[in-house]
């Protein structure tokens, strides 16, 4: 039976409305073998192939839709430009993108910001800020455009204006409560930047105070306890099944994960300046696959070897997606922890760092950082101790399993000793000794975290006890800590 191209259209808007992805993508293309000149309809499917991890396929339905004539070309080139960059980490081929888009809307917002964005990435600071300014001249006040534009500034006085701006625009009538929490936490790192410590500290809780309430989730110990508990069942011991390994001898990544700001970057940074060593960084690997197979400890824990085995070659071939050509590469997720059981499953070879850091000045970075709405434990200090504390208990299970496979590099004893540290953590990857290493902060490429300004520093401990100028205010996160 002929299906009509009213048919196909109906069906792919009814499976992108319902997030079903891949399925609207497959109508889409349908619809396009049949009436091919259809600029929007290719857009549409860009949109939906990126959605459903096919980057590269989306890159092609937007050139389509440029070359078939879009309307408002500047947003085709604007979604290539967070494809090269989000999902295929070539910040070369998103600046070229963003160029083009602002060479049609000089001023567009949305690809101002992201060019500001993509120039702190490259750590491109005086860029960055030029971006900002340019976003801040075509909307004054922008909530974001003034946020980022004081992260990425140098700020060593009070008296700076960019914290008079950030306070006015806390205060303004009208600003909501996510406007307020992102330029709350930019105040935070500014004052805190400048020693103001008291007034950053109470920053600080306003900007979590507005983001719990634009997110509306909330950390449930009980629940999270639980969970942990049902991971540690679902593995009492190691997997002894093995699995085939692919026809290509594609290599393990190697695993970096841990808490939030525990050193995790630093450690991928050091890493990526071998020769040998390409940077996934903060990739989305597993947590789509996990989303994809159910995220039930005792399934993945039971699953047969041929189903490993396939879940294995859909995260390689995500892997080859995102790191095209690419040998040994580095899958940099802190909160990978949660799933070593698959992960051991999928790749029995996997080497497996674990960062750590005083769990003081975790709590307090967590507090200070904007981090996703889902991540409802960090704007509260007792919930940021106890998921501490649930880390360590399912770290230590982990660590009791594959004692060998996994290494634990600790952020301060990093920083002040890094030769010894650095040598430990490449032998431990199988690596010969590199120079580069020692000057990792050299190093180009992107870098997509919260740190993407310290990993351009040479090493420092100004970081190690940062703690001790807000110990007054920390009680509930020590209190957290030391609960049996």
């Amino acid at each position: 039976m002929t299906t009509t191209p009213e048919a196909l259209l109906a069906r792919a808007v009814a499976h992108k409305t319902a997030g079903r992805w891949a399925e609207a993508a497959v109508d889409y293309l349908a619809l396009l073998s049949i009436l091919p000149d259809m600029p929007d309809t290719w857009f549409n499917l860009g949109l939906m192939q990126r959605r459903a991890g096919q980057p590269h396929a989306a890159l092609d339905a937007y050139q389509q839709a440029l070359e078939r004539g879009v309307l408002g070309p500047e947003e085709a080139h604007l979604n290539r430009a967070v494809i090269f960059s989000d999902d295929l980490g070539d910040s070369d081929a998103a600046l070229v993108e963003l160029t083009r888009a602002l060479a049609i809307a000089p001023y567009d917002l949305a690809a101002l910001l992201n060019l500001g964005n993509l120039r702190e990435d490259r750590g491109e600071r005086d860029q960055a800020r030029t971006a900002y300014r340019r976003a801040l001249e075509v909307a004054p006040g922008h909530p974001l455009a003034l946020a980022r534009l004081a992260n990425a500034s140098v700020i060593e006085s009070v008296d700076d204006p960019l914290i008079d701006a950030l306070r006015q625009g806390i205060a303004r009538p009208g600003a909501d409560a996510a406007d307020r929490a992102e330029m709350g936490f930019a105040l935070t790192r500014a004052l805190d930047a400048v020693g103001e410590y008291e007034t950053a500290f109470a920053a600080s809780l306003a900007a979590n105070a507005d983001s719990r309430a634009f997110s509306g989730v909330t950390y449930d110990r009980t629940g999270h306890d639980a969970w942990i508990d049902r991971v540690i069942a679902a593995f009492p011991k190691p997997r002894l099944q093995s699995i085939g390994i692919d026809a290509e001898h594609r290599p393990a990544p190697i695993f970096i994960l841990g808490l939030f700001r525990s050193g995790s970057t630093l450690v991928e940074r050091i890493l990526a300046a071998h020769p040998s060593v390409t940077s996934g960084g903060e990739l989305a690997l597993l947590p789509w696959l996990i989303q994809t197979i159910g995220n039930d400890p005792a399934s993945i824990s039971e699953a047969s070897p041929d189903t490993v085995s396939g879940w294995r070659d859909r995260y390689l071939a995500g892997l080859q997606a995102a790191r095209p050509g690419s040998g040994l590469v580095t899958d940099k997720r802190p909160d990978n922890f949660l799933y070593i059981g698959l992960i051991k499953a999928m790749f029995p070879e996997a080497r497996i760092i674990h960062t750590t850091r005083e769990p003081m000045d975790v709590g307090l970075s967590n507090l200070f950082l904007h981090l996703d709405g889902s991540m409802a434990y960090a704007g509260d200090l007792a919930d940021t101790g106890h998921w501490i504390r649930a880390h360590d208990r399912l770290m230590a299970h982990w660590k009791t399993l594959y004692p060998a496979d996994i290494l634990t590099v600790d952020y301060d004893a990093l920083v002040r000793a890094p030769r010894p540290a650095m040598e430990q953590v490449l032998s431990f990857c199988g690596l010969e000794w590199d120079d580069a290493c020692l000057d990792f902060h050299r190093a180009g490429g992107a870098v997509r975290t919260a740190s993407v300004w310290q990993v351009r520093e040479p090493l420092y401990q100004r970081s190690s006890g940062r703690w001790r100028a807000y110990e007054q205010h920390l009680a509930p996160l020590r209190k957290a800590l030391d609960a049996s």
